[in-house]
């Protein structure tokens, strides 16, 4: 016959290992959700040439792409004039040095430069002539904004939660 002491033993081990198994399947459940969620958060091109940018959880746009073949993560702002790279980026993209400007801001004026002729890619789309400044501040180094520099080459539509980019003819 089976002590007590045996018989509590098992019973606590099985509801341990029960309890395992549900935290483990809703582990499994929550992050299949939250990775369907992200997929439909990523920014996809239609055949017919668009560029559609869902918008992320901060209400933002947000597109991969490169300035002179720099890998970047771009915020998209249709209120800024041009395509805004902070110094280290700019360094990094091998930039050459712009024309001094100055920089009007959310945050006031500052220094900066005006680079022109910049290959910008955002998603698919590609333009080889941008015009870029250089200066940006309070954003991580590899993020930058796609201004109109960029975005007036394309027709750009906001439909609910989405951007589209559609190239001119």
């Amino acid at each position: 016959m089976r002590s007590v002491q045996q018989t509590t033993r098992t019973g606590a081990l099985t509801i341990i290992v029960i309890w395992l198994a549900v935290v483990g399947a809703l582990y499994f459940v929550f992050n299949r959700i939250e990775k369907n969620r992200e997929a439909r958060l990523k920014p996809y091109a239609l055949s017919s040439g668009e560029l559609v940018i869902p918008r992320q959880r901060d209400g933002h746009f947000h597109v991969e792409g490169e300035v002179n073949h720099q890998p970047v993560s771009f915020l998209v702002d249709t209120g800024a004039s041009h395509v805004s790279v902070s110094k280290a980026l700019a360094q990094k993209a091998g930039l050459p040095p712009g024309q001094d400007i100055t920089l009007s801001t959310a945050n006031g004026q500052m220094a900066g430069q005006l680079v022109q002729s910049v290959p910008v890619r955002a998603g698919h789309l590609v333009l080889n002539t941008t015009t870029v400044t250089v200066g940006l501040q309070g954003m991580p180094p590899e993020q930058a904004l796609l201004g109109q520099a960029f975005l007036k080459h394309f027709d750009v539509e906001i439909r609910r939660d989405d951007m589209v980019l559609r190239p001119r003819p």
